[in-house]
C-alpha cells in the first residue's frame, strides 16, 4: 500500500496558504513547506511567511528553520521533508506539501536521485570566479551551449543552479536536464494528489502588485536593512530571493527605492509565469482554477472530492 501524500502548489500570491490550512483541518493533515525562502529565519515579510498565529493549530515544518547564511537546496529539502513525513505518518496524519518550488516537489514526489557524490570543487570555484568576473549572463550562455533545455528552465540569476548544471555536464558528459527528465519518468512511491492552484492572469498580477505594496507597508525595507546590518552578504543564496536582492541593491545605492519596487513587481510577475510553465509540464496534476469558483468553500469541496476519488480520504 502506497502512503498518501497531498501536494498543493501554484504561482506566488495565488492563495495557497488559506487553502492549505483548510485542507489540513479537513483531512487531518500536517504541512511541510516546499518554499525555498520561507525556510529562513528573520526573513518574514519578503517571503510572505505564514506566522504562528495564522497556522490555526496546524503543525508546519520547514518554516523558520535555517539561518540566512546556512545552505539550503533541493537535496537538503528532500532529506528534511522525508524525515518529517515519517513523523507525520507515525501520528496517523497525512503530509501536505505546500509551496511554489516545483523542483523541490518533483524531487520528493518521484524520489529523485541527485548523484550528490559527484562533485568537482575546483571546477565549481573556477565557475564562481568566472561569474564574478564576467557576470551571470555570460555564465548562463556557457550553459546554453551545452544544455539549452536547462538554460531555458534555470534563470541566469540563479548562479548556483547554473554552476551545478555545468558541473554535472563536466563530470558526466550528460545534460542535467536529461537526467532530471529520466528521474521524472520514475513512478512515485506515494498515492498522491497534486493540486495546482491558479487564477485569471490579470487577477494574479494584481494580487502580486498589491502584495509587494503590502510588504513595503509592513516594513520590508527595515527587514532587509536589519539583515544587512547583521552582516548577511548580498551574495548569499537567501539574499538572492525576490524582495531581498532588489531592496539590498537600493540599500547599496545601486538603484532608487522606486526602481527597486518596480523591479520587484515585474520580476515577481515573471517568476509566477515561470512557475506556471513548470507546472504545465508536470504529469498527473489537478488544476484548480480559482476564477471558476465563487468562494473558498467551493474550492475546498472540489479538492476534497478529488481526494476521495484517489482514496486518500474516505
Amino acid at each position: 500500500m502506497k502512503k498518501p501524500l497531498v501536494i498543493l502548489t501554484g504561482p506566488t500570491a495565488v492563495g495557497k496558504t488559506e487553502l492549505s490550512i483548510n485542507l489540513a483541518k479537513a483531512i487531518g493533515g500536517e504541512i511541510i513547506s516546499a518554499d525555498s525562502m520561507q525556510v529562513y529565519k528573520e526573513m518574514d515579510i519578503g517571503t510572505a511567511k505564514i506566522m504562528p498565529h495564522e497556522m490555526q493549530g496546524v503543525p508546519h515544518y520547514l518554516v523558520d528553520e535555517f539561518s540566512p547564511d546556512e545552505e539550503f537546496h533541493v537535496v537538503k529539502f528532500k532529506e528534511y521533508a522525508e524525515h518529517y513525513m515519517k513523523q507525520i505518518y507515525e501520528k496517523g496524519k497525512i503530509p501536505i506539501i505546500v509551496g511554489g518550488t516545483g523542483f523541490y516537489i518533483q524531487a520528493l514526489l518521484k524520489n529523485v536521485s541527485f548523484d550528490e557524490n559527484k562533485e568537482d570543487k575546483a571546477f565549481r570555484e573556477e565557475l564562481q570566479d568566472f561569474a564574478k568576473e564576467h557576470g551571470s549572463t555570460v555564465l548562463h550562455e556557457k550553459l546554453r551551449e551545452v544544455d539549452p533545455e536547462s538554460a531555458d528552465t534555470i534563470h541566469e540569476n540563479n548562479i548556483k543552479r547554473v554552476i551545478r548544471a555545468l558541473e554535472f555536464y563536466h563530470l558526466t558528459g550528460k545534460k542535467i536536464s536529461r537526467h532530471n527528465e529520466e528521474e521524472k519518468e520514475k513512478e512515485s512511491p506515494y498515492n498522491f494528489a497534486y493540486f495546482v492552484l491558479t487564477n485569471d492572469r490579470k487577477v494574479l498580477y494584481e494580487r502580486i502588485d498589491k502584495r509587494v505594496d503590502l510588504m513595503m507597508e509592513k516594513g520590508l525595507l527595515e527587514e532587509v536593512a536589519a539583515l544587512k546590518k547583521k552582516g548577511y552578504s548580498k551574495d548569499l543564496v537567501s539574499m538572492q530571493g525576490l524582495g531581498y536582492k532588489e531592496i539590498y541593491a537600493y540599500l547599496l545605492g545601486e538603484i532608487s527605492l522606486e526602481e527597486a519596487i518596480y523591479i520587484l513587481k515585474r520580476d515577481t510577475r515573471h517568476f509566477a509565469k515561470r512557475q506556471l510553465t513548470w507546472f504545465r509540464r508536470e504529469k498527473d496534476v489537478i488544476w484548480v482554477d480559482k476564477s471558476l469558483f465563487s468562494d473558498e468553500k467551493k474550492v475546498l469541496s472540489f479538492c476534497m472530492a478529488k481526494l476521495k476519488e484517489k482514496n486518500i480520504t474516505e
